[in-house]
């Protein structure tokens, strides 16, 4: 398992992040950018936390994605299924206000369905919290696989 940086630069976590935000700016500036993100996320004013939220792409969303992005999305694309996450992205977006993020973890889309529809509804406080969580844990895994990747080749 790789350990985690003690110093990532702005491009390195933009990567992980999905864009350069100056949450991702400020982290770059701090030692141990991956452990410091699981606190900094939740301290953030309301305003920078919707804009590394809406900075991820939309589960289900078919262009403009990071390789990274549609790797981890994988490549199940049942219509139903598609046409279901568009409609609820656009549901949640209009309750909450921001994207929904959750750490896929190469589960398949109808996966990721079912836990879409298990959040839409929740509070919007608990929404907020909850994706800025899942946020980080897709930058540390991202991270990791990365490692996994410089072995393999």
């Amino acid at each position: 398992m790789r350990e985690l940086p003690r110093e990532l630069t702005v491009e390195q976590l933009a990567e992980l992040f999905e864009g350069r935000t100056r949450f991702v700016e400020r982290l770059a500036a701090a030692p141990d950018p991956l452990d410091r993100a699981r606190t900094l996320v939740h301290e953030l004013p309301l305003d920078e936390k919707r804009e590394i939220l809406d900075a991820h792409p939309a589960i289900g969303q078919r262009t403009g994605l990071s390789a990274r992005s549609t790797a981890e999305q994988g490549e199940d694309g049942d219509p139903a299924v598609l046409e279901e996450l568009f409609r609820l992205n656009a549901a949640y977006e209009a309750r909450h206000g921001f994207r929904f993020v959750v750490f896929v973890n190469r589960r398949p889309k109808a996966e990721i369905l079912e836990v879409l529809r298990e959040r839409v509804d929740n509070p919007t406080e608990t929404e907020l919290e909850t994706a800025l969580g899942e946020l980080v844990a897709i930058a540390r895994d991202r991270w990791q696989s990365a490692a996994h990747e410089e072995v393999s080749d």
